[in-house]
């Protein structure tokens, strides 16, 4: 798959998704305009390396969810390679499994809030990642570039794309809140996952206790 796709570029977005909402969408198809990306491949995680802060739902919920929010745009891929991947999710390996797919004419943006990419020495096996990816950073409100300059090495630096993008002030966390004490969460995700939620029960007060 993908070959033949001869210097094409292809966005990875990952994240928990717990679960997906508008401000993904948002970035995702703001970094495929600007970036000129061929797909944009959300990859939820199977089990994060980083989330600890509450248990997060079932990966085949999430994936659902997923799919239920990205299947209008067709230049939105879903992949189950994290979800289907024994051990803890780290962007590493699935760059470079991605990179095996496509091939290494191909080239990966790793699509990533820029207070991650901050703290990327310290993701897992961070020396390698600057040579396999470069890597789309979105802006918080208030984000100092200065920081980023001042933290990261140049070799880190030059693989690294700012992506000042719109900002959508909604969080996972704040829908999961919502929804556990009974508040709207329309327009803050797709119809259809705002759906999926309640038909399944995500989030209520006896699953987030």
């Amino acid at each position: 798959m993908g070959r033949h796709n001869h210097g094409t570029r292809i966005g990875i977005i990952g994240g928990t998704f717990d679960p997906i909402h508008w401000a993904h969408l948002v970035v995702a198809e703001e970094s495929r305009v600007r970036l000129g990306l061929s797909k944009v491949i959300f990859v939820p995680a199977g089990r994060p390396a980083h989330k600890k802060d509450h248990p997060t739902s079932d990966a085949e919920h999430r994936y659902a969810m997923v799919l239920l929010g990205t299947y209008s745009n067709p230049d939105f891929q879903i992949s189950r390679l994290e979800i289907e991947r024994a051990g803890p999710s780290y962007s590493v390996d699935t760059i470079r499994e991605f990179k095996r797919m496509y091939g290494s004419n191909t080239e990966i943006y790793f699509i990533a809030g820029a207070d991650e990419i901050l703290d990327i020495q310290s993701w897992h096996e961070a020396e390698a990642l600057p040579e396999l990816a470069r890597f789309a950073a979105v802006p918080r409100p208030g984000f100092d570039l200065a920081e980023l300059e001042r933290r990261l090495p140049g070799r880190f630096l030059a693989s690294i794309e700012l992506l000042p993008i719109r900002e959508i002030d909604i969080s996972a966390t704040e829908v999961r809140g919502r929804v556990a004490a009974g508040k709207s969460i329309k327009y803050l995700v797709p119809e259809s996952v705002e759906s999926y939620i309640y038909k399944h029960g995500l989030y209520s007060p006896e699953k987030t206790a």
